[in-house]
């Protein structure tokens, strides 16, 4: 194994375990938005749901994510998720990052520029900033989702399980979840004789 595959090997290895861990931590860390006990609520509420009703649940916490307390950083905020609908990553970047520098502990804007950097094909700096958004934001499952599927796209398939795992604690219904599960644990436990 070359020299840059141990470093990316490693980089992976390291960015796993500290989003896991925070993961793990989710029910005793902060969530990165101020949402307080509503948000304890409707976690415990996505943990039970299924179907359309937890897509709405789900729907409300990201909508409480999306809350920096700040006017101006929330209409950033907006402008950087109008630019990906728009397939428009590179504009996406610019203000996430505008974001990111003004409230650098704001987990959203951590979440969009990772997923603008992972629609360019900029794995490294995605996989950066979903490391930063667990950190300030442990439970949150759009990051952790995205983890998963880098790295299964990245051939990791051990380290994607346990990622898809995390997601599954926290939002059991989300989208491709079990698919994925599924998936992997045949890859990586292979099947019961």
């Amino acid at each position: 194994m070359g020299v840059l595959a141990r470093l990316h090997k490693s980089a992976v290895a390291t960015l796993l375990a500290a989003g896991l861990a925070a993961g793990a931590a989710w029910g005793k860390e902060a969530d990165g938005s101020g949402g307080g006990a509503g948000l304890a609520d409707l976690f415990d509420a996505l943990r039970q749901a299924e179907g359309p009703a937890a897509e709405q649940i789900a729907e409300k916490i990201r909508e409480e994510w999306a809350r920096s307390g700040s006017p101006a950083m929330d209409y950033l905020l907006e402008r950087g998720y109008k630019a990906l609908e728009d397939f428009d990553p590179a504009l996406a970047v610019e203000h996430f990052t505008a974001v990111i520098d003004h409230a650098p502990e704001f987990a959203e804007g951590w979440h969009g520029r990772a997923t603008a950097y992972f629609r360019q094909a900029r794995y490294g700096e995605s996989l950066d900033d979903i490391r930063m958004a667990l950190a300030l934001n442990p439970r949150h499952f759009g990051a952790l989702t995205g983890l998963a599927v880098m790295l299964e796209e990245l051939g990791y398939d051990q380290p994607a399980l346990r990622a898809w795992r995390a997601v599954a604690e926290i939002y059991p219904a989300q989208e491709g979840a079990a698919e994925a599960i599924a998936r992997l644990s045949n890859r990586v436990e292979g099947t019961a004789l």
